[in-house]
């Protein structure tokens, strides 16, 4: 008997939202979706061609008990960190950082003369790891695979697996997959799940239907949740369809959550503000140098 298909249980179309020093971004699910999408936290997605909507950036800021994946689809955006990473992501790169025991970095969008886009996922921890090293990945555009099938349909897999394909990000606690799907105009496409999974899609560009057609389609901009088990189907509509496939394994741990800051038990919110007050909320770090 066929698996069957993964419905959609709930739709968010994202809210436009000011974050950072007056960034421009429109936000699918965040706290207030706890735990719906355990064990993911946040979804933004920031994407305008002018550059005052995303100029200010996101200057120093702290992190502690979560991960945090920033990926660009177009444009560059400069970061750095108390332990000492330095760079530009591009367009196509991921920056994978595990904040643990906690982490200040600033990520400012760089003026450009097309759009700035992309996105930053929120990615829960076990609470055995909330203070644990923090750690980062930086991973360049030709880093990751990219499957096209006989039919023309695009799979950039980032994290977790698309047939025989792995990504290059690995070792995660709650097993995530990340992929970028693009699907040709009235094409299909398929990928079986892991039970009890939570599973999401965003659609980039676009639109398309789920549920094996029984929906209204999701269009671009809009997030749909999925049910518990099955696998997704995606039927792309004349303009074809891009869409983010996440999945990962549920915690089913307390959330307590101020700001950038995730952990299990408000205690643990208090002890982190007051080691910001004293200036020992970094446990591991080397000098930043201003350029």
């Amino acid at each position: 008997m066929p698996e069957p298909v993964r419905s959609i249980t709930h739709r968010f179309p994202g809210v436009p939202t000011l974050e950072g020093a007056g960034v421009r971004l429109k936000r699918s699910f965040s706290n207030n979706e706890v735990p719906l999408f355990d064990p993911f936290l946040l979804l933004d997605r920031f994407g305008s061609s002018n550059p005052e909507d995303y100029l200010a950036g996101f200057p120093w800021h702290p992190h502690r008990g979560i991960e945090t994946v920033t990926y660009v689809l177009d444009g560059q955006v400069a970061h750095g960190d108390t332990l000492g990473n330095r760079g530009v992501i591009g367009a196509g790169d991921v920056q994978w950082m595990n904040s643990g025991s906690g982490i200040i970095h600033q990520e400012m969008p760089q003026k450009t003369d097309g759009t700035m886009s992309g996105f930053q996922l929120w990615v829960n921890v076990p609470s055995a790891e909330k203070m644990s090293v923090p750690a980062y990945r930086g991973l360049s555009a030709g880093e990751f695979p990219v499957v096209t099938n006989d039919a023309g349909d695009r799979i950039r897999v980032v994290a977790g697996r698309f047939g025989s394909v792995e990504g290059p990000v690995r070792g995660i606690s709650v097993d995530p997959t990340y992929l970028d799907v693009s699907v040709v105009p009235g094409g299909t496409f398929e990928l079986p799940t892991s039970r009890g999974y939570t599973v999401f899609a965003h659609a980039v560009d676009g639109e398309g239907s789920f549920d094996g057609g029984d929906s209204a389609p999701v269009t671009g901009g809009e997030t749909a949740l999925f049910g518990p088990e099955g696998r997704v189907r995606a039927t792309a509509g004349d303009r074809g369809l891009r869409f983010l496939l996440v999945s990962g394994r549920p915690l089913h741990e307390p959330v307590a959550w101020y700001g950038p800051i995730v952990m299990n038990r408000r205690e643990e919110l208090l002890q982190a503000m007051r080691e910001l007050d004293r200036g020992d909320f970094i446990k591991h770090s080397r000098p930043i140098v201003e350029e």
